[in-house]
């Protein structure tokens, strides 16, 4: 009861004013006025995720600029090197941070929830936030193959059978090769590295142990070589073995610098501990002249699996079942081709617990990404896999209703609402009496937070200011929340009327009938200065980047119909004032091209048959990494990741969906097929399918081939009831509508005049 009475602003501030530095009070309350006054200021999930992050910027800080003869991974060589592009100043920033090269791959099995990381030079970090392993070559010349270093390197992702980066590298007559996956070996899951090593003068190939990842300073304490098991312990929760035995093994501590200075000298070293946290350590294999050696290196990870308290059974871990049902994608374009493939298992990798929207910086839950990630799985035909992770959102809803991932974030429970819809349209299953009756509370949350219809106010009838989509701004009445809440009340709705009760369906009916006349007079009602036509991030903010958020309404949610006017404004608007190099620039917090809201804004410019939907898409496509990922924003002049995951969840979703939608979508009862096929798709002799994906009216797949000199289109329909109306709208064609689906339409050409052109 202390705080009630002691006046501790008061005697903060005094603190403050005596020591000279700036009053803390007083900072946050002028930091405050640029928000709307809100319940929750930021999200303290957010805010711990901030500061664990910049706290080892501030060791990087201590630890990197001072060491620069050091071997340091790629983002460091490059965001240190004045003559690059990725060139940081330092002198007023406090933590130093990887803010352009933030790019890796996870590997791993299908059903196990660790999520070992490659970057995008070869470095391994096999455990989560842990130190990591590089590769080198040494030649008998002295001259060093280190990747980190190397202007250029190749790396691609192969899938089968199991997601695997490949890495190789070329200097001076040294190549290097490094594959890494994931394997389950005598039922124990451990991180596999094959790595080829050649050097045309010999030499010899180097296994280091690096006290860093991708985000900077992990701290090894101590090494141990043990001979009895090719390997060495770290930190005394890890092992690395080695598949042959090491020529020489070498531990240097931070007194000593880097591990690599050491190589040359003679003498073994087994044993080292370093009280600042940065030993580093070489396992040495000679390399005979001009001749290649292979090395395997394991790391097993069943320790990471308790320490995690996470239970897995390697008899349900297989890709090839995980994937067993998912639409195929067939067209001659083969980078289209690879990052649908690699998209779903990136979807499949990171819902093999929780469902996370990356393996590493974002590896934890949020309601927003994981209903998004589950939309895409569900429109790719992973329902099973998408049942199993719906009935884990239920156990995070709170008394009152609300589904918590993060305080004060207000999009939640409309977004759990409408994906529990989702899966039952598109699945046609019965929902268990447990969902329905969370559904309803869920809907009654959304009534009840809503702000008092009797205020005289632009925000009158909304949901109460938040942090919202965290990148859109500071906390405000965010039409993203307020469309994302009507979605949710309209779905339970439709649930209700389906599986509870007739009163219940009116009755949040008339809710949603409420809602929306609130946010559309909010809209008509803020100034046209302000507005433009459009439909600003809120209704106290002018138009700039976060009106991004608004376009939910018409895409993934079809609150508003085709064409719908102020959309487009908001799209025009977007179009000339937050595009860089072909895509979506986010000013706001993400100060980066963000792929998964250039690829949303292409649905909408797809849905209304707007041709401007492909450059878009393209842009994205050659954002993407060589393994087929994207982070969650780019670095206009690195190509690198500046924000959030270096493997993104949300945009590997989005790619999937884009996918989904140029050989069909749902608009209300007619189903919409081929509208954004490529039209040198269909110039070839190959087949072009897709399938068998869901619908909210059975399963599809299609396929388009050539028959002598026509095209024909072969539908494989599982219509639950009734066939819907579907048409055709193949550009290039004329427009089809099919009711008949046993045999195969023959497409039409337009006139050569009306062709579309692309």
């Amino acid at each position: 009861m202390l705080k009630h009475w002691i006046p501790w602003k008061f005697l903060i501030q005094r603190a403050a004013r005596s020591y000279g530095v700036i009053d803390p009070v007083g900072l946050l309350a002028r930091l405050r006025r640029f928000s709307q006054p809100s319940e929750i200021q930021e999200p303290f999930e957010l805010l711990r995720a901030g500061i664990v992050f910049h706290a080892r910027g501030m060791i990087n800080t201590r630890a990197i600029q001072h060491n620069l003869d050091w071997v340091w991974p790629y983002w460091v060589e490059k965001q240190f090197d004045p003559g690059d592009v990725a060139f940081m100043p330092r002198g007023f920033a406090i933590s130093h941070v990887n803010l352009t090269h933030r790019n890796w791959t996870a590997v791993g099995q299908a059903n196990l929830p660790l999520y070992p990381i490659v970057d995008s030079h070869g470095l391994v970090t096999p455990l989560l936030d842990g130190w990591s392993l590089d590769f080198w070559i040494v030649s008998a010349n002295g001259r060093k193959l280190l990747p980190s270093k190397l202007e250029t390197i190749d790396q691609r992702l192969e899938l089968d059978p199991q997601p695997t980066v490949q890495t190789v590298g070329y200097q001076d007559g040294m190549h290097l090769a490094i594959d890494v996956a994931v394997e389950n070996r005598q039922r124990i899951p451990q991180l596999i590295a094959r790595v080829k090593g050649r050097s045309k003068t010999g030499g010899q190939l180097v296994v280091a142990l690096r006290p860093y990842n991708p985000e900077g300073i992990q701290f090894v304490e101590t090494v141990v070589y043990e001979p009895e098991s090719l390997g060495w312990r770290v930190n005394d929760e890890a092992s690395v073995r080695f598949s042959d035995q090491p020529a020489q093994v070498l531990v240097s501590d931070y007194a000593q610098g880097d591990v690599i200075h050491k190589i040359g000298t003679e003498g073994t070293v087994h044993r080292g501990n370093c009280e600042v946290g940065m030993a580093s350590a070489a396992a040495l294999f000679d390399l005979t002249r001009d001749a290649q050696r292979r090395l395997e290196v394991s790391v097993p990870l069943m320790e990471e699996l308790q320490r995690e308290n996470i239970q897995w059974s390697p008899l349900e871990d297989s890709w090839q079942s995980a994937l067993a049902g998912a639409a195929r994608l067939q067209v001659p374009d083969s980078k289209l081709q690879f990052l649908y493939d690699a998209s779903l298992r990136t979807l499949i990798l990171l819902s093999a617990g929780d469902v996370f929207p990356g393996p590493y910086t974002y590896r934890r839950f949020w309601f927003r990404d994981a209903c998004l990630m589950l939309n895409a799985m569900l429109s790719a035909g992973l329902d099973r896999r998408c049942r199993r992770l719906l009935n884990t959102f239920f156990p995070r809803q709170n008394k009152s209703g609300y589904f918590l991932s993060q305080e004060g974030e207000w999009d939640s429970n409309g977004q759990v609402l409408w994906i529990v819809d989702r899966f039952q349209q598109l699945t046609g299953e019965d929902l268990p009496p447990s969902w329905i009756k969370a559904v309803i509370k869920g809907a009654d949350w959304i009534r009840k937070k809503r702000n008092s219809s009797d205020l005289k106010t632009l925000h009158t009838g909304l949901l109460p200011a938040g942090f919202s989509a965290e990148h859109l701004g500071p906390n405000d009445y965010y039409y993203w929340d307020d469309f994302l809440g009507l979605a949710g009340l309209t779905a339970a709705a439709g649930l209700a009327g389906r599986f509870d009760s007739a009163d219940t369906h009116d009755r949040l009916q008339l809710e949603a009938v409420s809602f929306r006349n609130a946010i559309f007079n909010s809209i008509a009602d803020i100034p046209e200065n302000r507005k433009q036509g459009a439909i600003p991030a809120s209704p106290y903010r002018r138009m700039d980047a976060g009106a991004v958020g608004s376009l939910v309404a018409d895409y993934p949610l079809q609150l508003t119909a085709p064409g719908d006017q102020q959309i487009f404004n908001t799209i025009e608007f977007l179009l000339a004032n937050s595009f860089h190099s072909g895509g979506f620039f986010q000013d706001m917090i993400h100060s980066g091209i963000n792929p998964y809201l250039t690829l949303c804004i292409a649905q909408t410019l797809l849905r209304n048959n707007d041709l401007r939907y492909r450059g878009l898409m393209e842009t994205v496509a050659e954002l993407a990494s060589p393994t087929g990922q994207w982070p969650e924003a780019i670095h206009p002049h690195t190509g690198g990741g500046c924000m959030g995951d270096g493997q993104h969840g949300w945009a590997a979703a989005e790619w999937i969906m884009m996918i989904r939608n140029l050989f069909f979508r749902e608009e209300g009862r007619q189903l919409i097929v081929g509208a954004g096929i490529f039209p040198e798709w269909l110039a070839g002799e190959t087949d072009v399918c897709f399938g068998p994906a869901l619908t909210p009216f059975g399963s599809v797949a299609i396929r388009i081939f050539r028959q002598d000199n026509d095209h024909l289109l072969a539908f494989d329909a599982r219509w639950r009831a009734k066939p819907p109306a579907v048409t055709i709208q193949i550009p290039g064609f004329q427009n089809e509508t099919v009711t008949e689906f046993d045999q195969p339409v023959r497409l039409h050409p337009q006139n050569e005049g009306s062709q579309q052109d692309f």
